[in-house]
């Protein structure tokens, strides 16, 4: 018995596996994060562009 918990403790298969799933899981996270913080800036740009683009399309409709 003891000899089968050491090699249990001790095997190494399928450890790269749950270090791939740890590593694409913080990345997810960070990713969830960053675009939460991002959002308001990422809003301010478009609302920006949107208004230059009313105000050009109405310059050159002559209005």
């Amino acid at each position: 018995m003891v000899q089968y918990v050491h090699d249990l403790w001790c095997d190494e298969h399928g450890q790269d596996l749950v270090e791939y799933s740890l590593l694409i899981a913080l990345i997810a996270i960070s990713c969830a994060i960053f675009i939460g913080a991002g959002r308001p800036a990422v809003n301010g740009i478009w609302a920006s562009a949107n208004s230059q683009i009313v105000t050009a399309n109405g310059a050159a409709a002559g209005s």
